[in-house]
Formats: structure tokens, sequence, C-alpha cells
């Protein structure tokens, strides 16, 4: 786990960095970064993009990029932070890349030979292989470490050989594969609970629990990534990054510890028993209108809404549904994981369903819910369902850090408890190789809905909890 420890001088290169992730989420968590204290004591920020952006621009970008994304910006921090702004134009890959040498090279002897070199592929993922080859060719890549944003390849053929061209120039230690629902301060609480309260502990099986639900709709729309999102679509932005990563949280084995290594042994063990999906137990859907956005072909297939049925094959979990869905468009925003609890045995019959649930949010910093049965009030014996809920953020004042700045601080400070290793995505694309085939129409819903009706059966019998 992130020990807090104040990083050694940083040389941090964003590829991208004019572009949407960037300018949504890199920036804004590197600015956080600084204003809380948790930067080197000397570092630089090179940005690299292919546009003839000069040094002002960039800096008047970065502060437009704050004002929309990012916290509160002070003018005595902006003036130290813009200082350590610099931008190299050109295409790196296509010989564009003095410009970007010449500012490593000027970083690195006013920080000196040992400062850390970081290198942030803030791009689509077809283009890693040729980023990740001209860092080899300049040398670029000795001692540095390397960001992948997800989705690490859009196949399993494409991962082979994204894997096989990373490992020929890189040591695996210097590979950071992030994906920012593990740098969530909420899912990492759902390790710590669990493995912190007998409570919960003893109920985390199938014994226990009869369905698993990890539910992430949203309401917003894909407008302003239209073209990237139509390449995508919901199976890869989603479900086989986030979705199946949170379940590996939930479904894991206790780790030896909480040290990096035996955690992400622990979370990528569990995903090679992940059972490849069955297409008939996946709804795919679109949201009426896609296809007359700016960017979306006139006929395309692409999904914006998914729901699967993923089964986890260990004595643990064996018979237990995990369901899993996202969409655009729906009718509410919300992250949670909830765990559908068996009936008790016993003399009460005809319980309300679903009575008992235990609910982690991972929205913000967290808040669990628990819902249970309980006698209402007057002389008959009725029974009814109801709820409380404990905010994670009521233990301490102190603001949850953004994913985006946890999985940052990590990187400098060497820290890999949440990057993702090639083992388990190799299966992750395995689990997925039957959905990502699939080339029938998406299902079409209304926008505000809860998605197609066709999924409502996959959650038979208790039914999806978000939208009850």
């Amino acid at each position: 786990m992130a020990t807090g420890a104040t990083p050694a001088p940083a040389i941090f290169v964003l590829f991208g960095a004019t572009g949407d992730l960037a300018r949504r989420m890199v920036l804004p968590a590197f600015y956080t970064l600084a204003e809380q204290g948790l930067l080197p004591e000397d570092w630089r920020l090179i940005g690299s993009g292919r546009g003839e952006v000069s040094q002002q621009d960039f800096v008047h970008s970065v502060r437009q990029s704050l004002q929309d994304f990012g916290p509160p910006v002070k003018s005595r921090s902006w003036s130290r932070f813009r200082k350590r702004l610099r931008f190299a134009a050109g295409d790196f890959v296509r010989g564009g890349h003095g410009s970007l040498l010449e500012e490593i090279s000027d970083a690195r002897r006013d920080l000196g030979p040992a400062a850390q070199l970081i290198h942030y592929l803030a791009i689509p993922p077809q283009a890693f292989i040729d980023i990740t080859r001209s860092l080899a060719e300049h040398g670029l890549t000795e001692g540095a470490r390397v960001v992948y944003e997800k989705p690490f390849g859009t196949s399993r053929e494409s991962f082979r050989q994204l894997d096989r061209a990373v490992h020929r120039v890189l040591e695996e230690s210097q590979v950071y594969r992030i994906d920012h629902f593990l740098g969530k301060e909420a899912t990492q609480d759902l390790h710590v609970l669990r493995f912190a309260n007998e409570v919960f502990a003893a109920m985390w099986s199938r014994e226990h629990v009869r369905a698993v639900q990890i539910d992430c709709p949203e309401t917003l729309g894909v407008a302003d990534r239209a073209d990237f999102y139509d390449h995508t679509g919901a199976v890869l932005d989603m479900l086989v990054t986030h979705l199946f990563q949170v379940a590996a949280e939930v479904a894991m084995e206790p780790p030896a510890s909480l040290e990096a290594a035996d955690l992400q042994a622990a979370r990528e063990s569990i995903i090679g028993r992940f059972r490849p999906i069955d297409p008939a137990e996946v709804v795919r859907g679109q949201f009426e209108g896609y296809r007359d956005l700016d960017g979306i072909a006139r006929n395309s297939r692409t999904e914006t809404f998914v729901a699967a049925r993923l089964w986890v094959d260990t004595p643990r979990w064996r018979g237990v549904p995990f369901l899993l869905r996202t969409g655009k468009r729906l009718h509410q925003t919300h992250q949670s994981v909830s765990l559908i609890l068996r009936d008790p045995p016993g003399p009460l019959t005809a319980l309300p369903r679903p009575g008992n649930v235990l609910r982690f949010s991972l929205d913000g910093s967290g808040a669990i819910e628990l819902r249970m049965v309980a006698k209402a009030p007057g002389v008959g014996l009725n029974l009814e369902a109801t709820s409380a809920s404990v905010a994670v953020s009521s233990i301490d004042s102190t603001p949850p850090l953004p994913p985006y700045v946890r999985l940052i601080h990590d990187v400098l400070s060497g820290d890999r408890s949440l990057v993702t290793r090639p083992d388990g995505l190799a299966h992750v694309w395995k689990v997925a190789e039957g959905l990502l085939s699939a080339t029938g129409r998406p299902k079409p819903y209304p926008p505000g809905s809860w998605g197609p009706a066709a999924a409502a059966k996959l959650a038979a019998p208790d039914g999806w909890l978000l939208g009850q």
C-alpha cells in the first residue's frame, strides 16, 4: 500500500498531453498532487503531442483544463506549477522526436542524472506499441517507468502482441498498467472492510451469498468522445476492464498480506478462475439516437450498454452468479457492489426479497448499506425490508484522493499494489473472447431508462437492485 513518502525528483513525460484523457483526468490529478505536497521537491512535466502547440499555448490549455475539471486554482500555487511545465511538439514516432529529447535532456541537467523518468501514455491503445518501440529506439526506457491506460489491448491477439512488444524493451517492474477503478478509495475499502471485520468476512462465500451485483450505470452520453467510443464500446470501455477488476476484488481469496506482491497475486489468481462468458448470458444494447451523433457510423453496431453473468470457479463462489451491468444514457449514475444474501433457515418464511443485502457504494469515498428484514410496528407479524447506511467518509474528515491522484502517486513512489499483471489480463481476454466476437445488432433502449428489458432476465429472481 502507498506509504505517503515524498518521491525522488521526477521527469514526467505525458504523451497525448492535449487529448481528452489528459485534459479531464491526468493534468488535474497532477495539479492536485502538487497542491497536497505529494510531488517531489523538484519535477518537470513535459507534454508531448503532434500539433503545433507553443509553450505558451500549452500552459494556457493546462490552466483551462484545471478550471474545467480540476480543483480550485490558487494563484500562488499556479505560479509555481506553471514554471515546471514544458511542451515538445512533433510526431514522436515519425521523426518528430528532437524536441522531446531536448526537453528531457534539459530536465535531466536541471534535476540531476538520478531523476526518475516516467512516461505516461494517455493515448489510444492502438498507439501503445509504436510509442513503446520509439522510447527504446531513443534510449528512453532504461530505468524508466511506463504507464499504460486501459484497455491493455483490444482483443486476445492484440494483447499478446502488445505484451511481447512491451517486454522486449521493459522489465515487468517498469510497467504500470492502471485501471482507475482500482484507484478509487471505495474499491480499496472492499478488501480492507472484508479482511478487517469478521461481520463481513464470515458471510463472504457461497454458503451465505446467492448473487453478487456489480452495477455501474451512467446518465452521461458519448457526444464529447463519439469517435473513440464507437471504436471501443461498453464491453472494452467498462466490462473487461473496470468491472472485471472489481469482480476480482470481491472474489479473491485472502492474500498473505496487503503488500503489493501479495495483493497482486491474489487479484490475478482469481481472475484465472473466471469462466469464459457464455454469449447467451449477455445482453448488449444501444441507446436510441446514438447513430445520429456526429462521429458515429450510421450503421454502427457498437454497444452502449452491456449486462453479463460471470461465474467464478472456486469452492468459495461456485454456483454464485456475478451480475455485471453498465451503460450510457441510463436512468441514474451510480457505482456499487451488492452481495445478495441467502434467506436464513428458521421459522420465518415468505421473507421480502431481496431482504438481506450488503451493498458497498463505490461513489466518492464510499458507503456501506445493509438491507435487512424487520417487523413492522403493530400487533401483527408483518415483515418489511429496511436499510441502514454508513458513509466511509464519516471515519475521517480528510477528503478522499481522486483515483488518478492515487495512481499517479503510486507510480511516482514505485508502489505496484494497484497495477494489473499480464497473467491476469491474458485470462481476461480469454474470458471475454466470445463476447468480443459478437456481431449482432445491439438491442435499442430509450435514453433515461435502465437499458434493454431483456437484461432483467439475467438478474432473476431478484432483479437488478438499482431500478427497483
